[in-house]
């Protein structure tokens, strides 16, 4: 049996341009390379999962391939492998740790003009590393760059920080996301409904890396054909039908149903919290699906945006404004609420009620 390798890794970029979601950064890092404008200590800081290691270890490559002149298939057969460092500081947090490093960025490099050293999660150094290591990085020597990155940047200490070129990495779009695994989906021959896509990109909040371990989940789970169905199941994610349906008892007044519904979605297992919390975005794509300019704003599937926009006509402005409201303050209650089922179940009653004789009225 052959191994499997995880997207994650397959599929991992080897350029800047096969970066998702980072434009700016990318186009940065490439004319500071073309201008020979490059800071000696950069700082690459964001959420997990959105490419921060990868840049690291493209740029380090980028700036030996371009500092050198010789033979080009010697250069991809060495590909300057000897020239870059990379350091776990979860691991390699100590004084002696980051003085057997400085010790060694006085050695210049044998091949190539550079040599890189890339130390990830930076903020787990103790307070004597970071001081062992802030004279190293306001002076290095002409031949080393350093690269740190790190997912908590207010936890390094601003003397470090005011050395280095900081790069504020951001959450990459459900929208591109989704474009990643379309093409993962395609090389790989699995056939991907749009829906099951969005449900993945959106369970991903932004970290390609999570998006692409969700995919090889569902792949496993439903073989080479994904329906949103499947992701949803797998993911543990609440299908969107279900939120629909309820929107349609809440509109039709029917508090017996609604209360089944909840019942019904309890017993699959989910967590009654993330179920008001999720109805809350459901009303809240409700509402945007109702005007053109803010149709932009609904980040879902071409299919779940048609039933979006059908549902929509049925509910009115008010409606929606006074479900929010609803909505809203059950969330905010829910934590302090000492029977919590109860809470969401009067949160569900009063929706029911919106739109009837007696409806309840918007709070000001």
């Amino acid at each position: 049996m052959e191994n499997f390798i995880v997207s994650a890794r397959k599929y991992r970029p080897k350029t800047f341009k096969e970066v998702v979601g980072q434009k700016a950064i990318t186009d940065t890092l490439e004319h500071s390379i073309a201008n020979n404008h490059l800071a000696q200590a950069l700082l690459f800081t964001g959420p997990r999962g959105v490419g921060k290691t990868t840049c690291a270890r493209i740029l380090a490559k980028r700036i030996n391939e371009d500092s050198n002149e010789g033979d080009k298939a010697e250069e991809e057969e060495n590909d300057f492998a000897f020239n870059i460092f990379e350091l776990d500081a979860a691991s390699n947090n100590s004084v002696d740790d980051i003085r057997a490093l400085t010790d060694q960025v006085r050695i210049p490099p044998q091949t190539g003009k550079y040599k890189v050293y890339i130390i990830d999660e930076v903020h787990m150094l103790s307070q004597q590393a970071f001081n062992a290591f802030l004279k190293t990085l306001e002076e290095p020597p002409a031949h080393a760059i350093f690269i740190l990155a790190t997912t908590e940047k207010h936890k390094i200490i601003p003397t470090i920080l005011s050395r280095c070129q900081i790069y504020d990495f951001k959450r990459i779009g459900v929208e591109d996301v989704k474009f990643q695994l379309e093409m993962i989906a395609k090389n790989e021959g699995v056939t991907a409904e749009d829906d099951a896509l969005h449900i993945i990109a959106q369970k991903a909040d932004g970290a390609m890396r999570d998006g692409l371990s969700m995919f090889d989940r569902v792949v496993s789970f439903s073989g080479n054909n994904i329906t949103a169905a499947d992701a949803a199941e797998n993911l543990n994610v609440l299908d969107y039908e279900y939120y629909f349906k309820t929107t349609d008892l809440i509109l039709e007044n029917n508090i017996p149903g609604v209360l089944n519904q909840l019942n019904e979605i309890l017993d699959k297992g989910f967590d009654v919290h993330n179920f008001i919390s999720g109805l809350s975005s459901h009303f809240r794509d409700l509402l945007v699906s109702k005007d053109e300019s803010t149709l932009q704003l609904l980040e879902v599937g071409k299919n779940t945006k048609e039933k979006y926009l059908e549902q929509s006509k049925k509910c009115d402005v008010n409606f929606l404004f006074n479900a929010l409201d609803i909505t809203n303050e059950c969330d905010i209650n829910f934590k302090t609420s000492k029977n919590q089922r109860l809470l969401v179940e009067i949160s569900l009653m009063q929706l029911a009620s919106i739109t009837s004789e007696n409806g309840v009225k918007k709070k000001i």
